[in-house]
This record gives structure tokens, sequence and C-alpha cells, in this order.
């Protein structure tokens, strides 16, 4: 069966893109879901918990102002984002090189199912009125983005990465500035990676569409609306967990 007649079926295109056998094909159709949620989850996150999620520069400028400001407990918490998110980074390599020795198969389906899973139970977090549980629901959102920009870049072999925008935009701004130095220096060798660029593009633009998203879902139905997002990768994710079984 050729991988587009699979893409047009649900159960056969959610295998394929999580599958172990990868192409970039299928590590950026994978990349932009996953750049669409993580968008969908940071401006849920600053809707639901007055703060951004997948910004570890961020924190780690809070941090660094607030321990010379004196603000010790806001410099705890931007500890705490750090410490989560590098937690969940850490967890999904460690869930990803567990499956590559027991179940090759869904190496990279699990993590995105505890991903899945982790949102789920994010949903509930409008239960925890105080500050010490909105504290709490930062850290868990915060460890769900550590381990889905470990996931892709696994995943892709660090070729894409899907919650840091900022270095995305970067290479956007570097791929013009070489296409502006080619025809401005015609004798110089120097082109845009076309590919590169259309690639960053529209990761971008999965991330903001989702962000937009995000904000809609969040403002009207508060943490609920993480049960969608959760739905996705779990309907990514199943499919490949409940097949057969193989090393291989």
């Amino acid at each position: 069966m050729s991988a587009r007649r699979r893409i047009l079926r649900p159960l056969a295109s959610a295998r394929l893109l999580t599958g172990h056998r990868r192409s970039r094909g299928t590590d950026l159709a994978l990349a932009t879901v996953l750049a669409a949620i993580a968008g969908a989850s940071n401006a849920g996150g600053f809707f639901a918990l007055g703060a951004y999620t997948s910004h570890m520069t961020g924190y780690l400028s809070q941090l660094a102002d607030n321990l010379v400001a004196g603000q010790f407990r806001i410099a705890v918490v931007a500890m705490l984002a750090i410490g989560a998110f590098v937690a969940g980074a850490a967890f999904s390599t460690v869930l990803i090189n567990w499956a590559r020795l027991r179940r090759a198969r869904r190496q990279y389906a699990l993590p995105i199912a505890v991903q899945g899973a982790f949102l789920a139970c994010f949903a509930s977090g409008g239960v925890f009125s105080s500050e010490p549980g909105r504290v709490f629901s930062l850290a868990c959102l915060c460890f769900i983005m550590g381990m889905q920009n470990a996931t892709i870049t696994k995943i892709s072999g660090a070729r894409i990465r899907t919650t840091h925008a900022t270095g995305m935009i970067t290479d956007i701004g570097i791929e013009l500035g070489r296409e502006v130095s080619g025809r401005a220096f015609p004798g110089r060798p120097v082109a845009a990676d076309r590919r590169k660029l259309g690639i960053h593009l529209r990761l971008v633009g999965a991330f903001l569409g989702g962000g937009l998203v995000g904000a809609l879902g969040f403002s009207r139905l508060g943490f609920a609306f993480a049960l969608p997002l959760s739905a996705v990768l779990l309907a990514l994710s199943l499919p490949a967990l409940l097949g057969p079984q193989g090393r291989r």
C-alpha cells in the first residue's frame, strides 16, 4: 500500500506518523501537528494560568531578575518551571530508549501517548484553585512541553523542534538574509535553502494557528479545553501502540 493511500485511512495514517520507520515527510507532518498542539497549550496556559509554558528563555531571565530583586517566591516558581521542562525532556528520552530495547515499533508512539494522558490530567487542573495548586498545574504543563520538544527532536534527529519558536524564527531570518545577499551580491554563491525556509514557515504557522485555537478554547472552556488536545495525541499514538508487536 502506498504512503498516499495510507494517509487517506485514519488508522494507517496515525501508524505512519508515529511509526518507527521515518521519512522527512512523516517527520514534518508529525511536527506540524505537534507544533499546533504546542501553540494551543502555550496560549492556553496563559489563559488558564497566566503564564507561558514553553518559554524557557523567559523563565531563565525571570529567575535571574527575581534573584537579584529578592523576589524569591517568583524565582522558585521559575526554577520549578525550568526543572519541570527538563524533567519532561529527560522522561521522554528514557521512554524512547526503553521502547527501542523492548518494543522498537512503539518507540515514538509511547511518549506521544503519555503526553496525551498527561494533557487529559491537566484538564482537571481547574480544581486546583489555591496558589500551590496552580503552580503544580504550571509545572505539569511545562513537563508536557519538555516531553514534546524532546520527542520530536529525537524523531527528527535534532532537525526539528516544535516548542522552540525563537530558534525557528531566527532560522527564517537567516534564510531570508541569505536570499537577499544572493540577489544583492550576484558574484557570491549565496542562496536561501528554500526547503528549510518552507519547513520553518510551516511550523511557525502551525504554532500560531494552534495558539489562536488554544487562546479561544481555553478562554471559553478553561482547563477542559486540554481534553481535545489530549484526544489528538492519543488518536495519533494509540493505533501504533495497539497494533501488531515487533522489534523491527
